[in-house]
């Protein structure tokens, strides 16, 4: 079974966390009972579930970018108004 990241994991609503956990742990006894084909329909479960919170964590980038975009601008804006005040 794959895991996904801590991140994305970081961002599962409680309810998502404890369905992924038991999702985990059952694809994990049937991969131990090397019933692979089951596995593979748990881990896709998982990555159904894990979508949410990949496009949170996306969007928590998005955010992130957004603000380094103001920040700069506004470094550039003061360096801007900086070098017309010393003209």
């Amino acid at each position: 079974m794959r895991h996904c990241s801590v991140q994305v994991r970081g961002l599962l609503t409680r309810d998502e966390l404890d369905r992924y956990n038991a999702l985990m742990e059952v694809g994990s006894y049937l991969e131990s009972q090397e019933r692979y084909d089951l596995a593979y329909t748990i881990q896709q479960e998982v990555d159904l579930l894990i979508l949410p919170a990949i496009e949170r964590l996306k969007d928590k980038g998005r955010a992130r970018d957004r603000a380094t975009a103001e920040y700069l601008e506004n470094l550039r804006k003061q360096e801007q108004d900086e070098d017309d005040g010393e003209e």
